[in-house]
């Protein structure tokens, strides 16, 4: 809106500008011209916003002339309307085919910007959506193979568990495979529920999990297979290579309208550090991208090693 005054009053000055020089410029003309661009450019505005949804359905050629159009009438109108009331003024009509000329240069300049600048956004939307499909692509379940091994383990001996790993993985893959989106808290919770609960097929009393959840509102949204990463990372970098394994925990609070998410595990008896492994790396990078991409540059993710444990803290903003 205060773009479209400060355009609209741009136009009244650069009209009276050039017609009576900066020497002779009318200050009382700058108002009376003023006054009518603004009804029309304001008037306008309201008109085409409520007819957003209408234009949509329709080409945007279509679409274009029929913004076109109405701009024109409603500038027929009001320099009509303002001619009427002037004290001593008549129907000039060369007066009314100069004001439809010019609206209709300017409308034209400042219509064909905004359908430039709403394709550019839509680029932009379209190419920031192919990134989110691409980075959460690249996050697949290293553990299929194992997964499908241990269910045709179970079909004879417990087939109730196999059915019920199977529509846990086909959860997972389906997730995995949707289009990028952020989901709610809960949703994302239950998936790694699942995915855990698959990981303890293979690992037994070695996984254990401590989930410390606290309290975040109902529409809590979080990017989808956002947690699921960390807890694969936690279990083939912490946890698998210890022979006796051990515990993840996970932690999440909202603090300050910002979720926070907390993964620790522990470390194996390695002198390598978990964060140089390049599975490690490929997953937090993938992560700060997405958050990037989807919360911009107050979202966080960082990734160390406190004692002997490593830990991965995510916070961004809820909205």
């Amino acid at each position: 809106m205060f773009a479209l005054v400060l355009v609209g009053e741009l136009l009244a000055f650069a009209l009276v500008l050039a017609d009576a020089g900066l020497r002779q410029f009318d200050w009382v003309q700058l108002g009376t011209v003023s006054f009518l661009v603004q009804w029309i450019v304001l008037s306008s505005a309201a008109l085409l916003c409520p007819l957003r949804p209408l234009l949509r359905r329709h080409s945007p050629l279509l679409a274009g002339s029929l913004s076109y159009g109405l701009v024109l009438l409603v500038t027929l109108v009001f320099t009509a309307v303002g001619q009427w009331l002037l004290p001593g003024a008549g129907a000039d009509w060369w007066s009314l085919l100069d004001a439809l000329l010019l609206a209709a240069i300017f409308a034209g300049i400042v219509l064909r910007y905004f359908y430039i600048q709403q394709q550019l956004h839509n680029r932009q939307r379209s190419e920031l959506d192919a990134r989110i499909q691409a980075l959460q692509s690249r996050i697949r379940p290293h553990f299929l193979f194992n997964s499908m091994n241990s269910i045709a383990s179970l079909i004879e001996t417990d087939p109730q568990t196999a059915e019920k790993v199977v529509e846990d993985l086909s959860d997972l893959f389906r997730a995995s495979l949707a289009e990028p989106a952020l989901v709610p808290v809960a949703h994302e919770l239950q998936l790694c529920r699942q995915y855990v609960c698959i990981e303890q097929l293979r690992l037994g009393p070695r996984l254990s999990l401590d989930w410390q959840i606290g309290d975040y509102p109902a529409q809590a949204r979080i990017p989808s297979l956002l947690l699921q990463p960390l807890l694969e990372n936690a279990i083939y970098h912490g946890i698998q290579p210890i022979p006796e394994g051990g515990c993840i925990a996970v932690y999440l609070s909202v603090l300050d309208n910002r979720l926070n998410l907390e993964v620790r595990n522990p470390l194996p008896a390695t002198t390598t550090p978990p964060r140089d492994k390049p599975g490690n790396r490929v997953a937090l990078e993938n992560i700060r991208h997405r958050l990037a991409l989807h919360f911009g540059p107050s979202a966080s993710c960082v990734a160390e090693q406190r004692g002997r444990h490593f830990v991965t803290a995510i916070s961004y903003p809820l909205g």
